[in-house]
């Protein structure tokens, strides 16, 4: 029972809210373009929370390996740090994940594309990219999570890819409005990351990971933070002026107090006290989801 307990740990589950909104968010616009197909939803998902578990586990063995997550760390412990799994059983299960992660990404496409083999290869090569991502995210001799990337592969695969692409899946197209919610929800994204990479400044700076807010510095990270929620928001409502004439279709903006106080909890706390706030801004980006999905098909 206690392995099973350090292994839910190490998928980091709280984490999944944030990984589904994307794709959420892209089934919202192909339904209320008359493009949805629940199984290609339900498959979406299936890949989605096999590949935000192997990044999950990445992470736990890649900061352990590196020694960025050592006592000094700031967040929760990692399950290989603290001696519940060995590191040879989390290299095996990052295999096993990143071999699943591929098998439900090739039944999505089959769902998805089924004889439009061109499509097909070009999104296998984006899901291949992805599993490279989850890994080298932390894994490996250079990650780029350390290197202050972490924030651009973010935006790309929980808002461009996440959203536009999963809108792909069912439309076989695109059109500009897309991209806006796309980008919008890639920078709640980037958030969630930018709150806990404040969060763990000092420790990060202590082992040598460069994290945008390390770069910056606090005071700029802060800021920073600012900068993504109110342009995420901002996108959101350049795409509602285009689209609702019903007030239905402005619920989203009843995010906005919850986004004003994810920011103010980021400006004036510090260490552990920030950490209730990366799952309170992700919840928020659900929340944001859900209700601009129901002005989407129900406005």
């Amino acid at each position: 029972m206690k392995k099973l307990h350090a292994w839910l740990r190490a998928f980091r589950l709280r984490t999944l809210p944030l990984a589904f909104s994307s794709l959420l968010m892209g089934g919202f616009l192909a339904a209320s373009r008359g493009y949805f197909d629940a199984t290609i939803l339900v498959w979406s998902l299936v890949t989605t929370l096999l590949l935000q578990v192997l990044s999950n586990l990445a992470n736990d063995y890649g900061d352990y390996t590196s020694g960025v997550d050592g006592d000094h760390r700031q967040g929760p412990a990692r399950t290989v740090q603290a001696g519940l799994i060995p590191a040879s059983q989390m290299k095996r299960a990052l295999v096993v994940f990143s071999i699943l992660s591929l098998c439900s990404g090739m039944v999505l496409l089959w769902v998805a594309f089924r004889d439009q083999w061109l499509y097909a290869l070009l999104f296998l090569v984006v899901g291949l990219g992805a599993i490279y991502a989850a890994i080298r995210y932390t894994v490996g001799k250079k990650p780029y999570g350390y290197a202050g990337l972490g924030d651009v592969a973010v935006l790309l695969f929980f808002g461009l890819t996440g959203v536009g692409g999963s809108y792909f899946l069912y439309a076989k197209s695109l059109d500009g409005p897309v991209w806006l919610l796309a980008v919008s929800c890639g920078l709640f994204a980037v958030g969630v990351l930018n709150v806990n990479n404040i969060r763990d400044i000092a420790s990060d700076e202590a082992s040598g990971k460069r994290s945008l807010p390390v770069r910056m510095g606090r005071s700029r990270a802060v800021a920073y933070h600012a900068a993504l929620l109110t342009t995420g928001f901002l996108l959101a409502v350049i795409f509602a002026l285009g689209r609702f004439g019903s007030v239905y279709g402005w619920a989203f903006v009843l995010v906005l107090p919850l986004l004003i106080r994810n920011f103010r909890a980021v400006r004036s706390k510090r260490g552990m006290e920030l950490d209730p706030y990366l799952k309170q801004l992700a919840l928020t980006t659900l929340l944001f989801v859900l209700l601009m999905g129901a002005g989407l098909l129900w406005a």
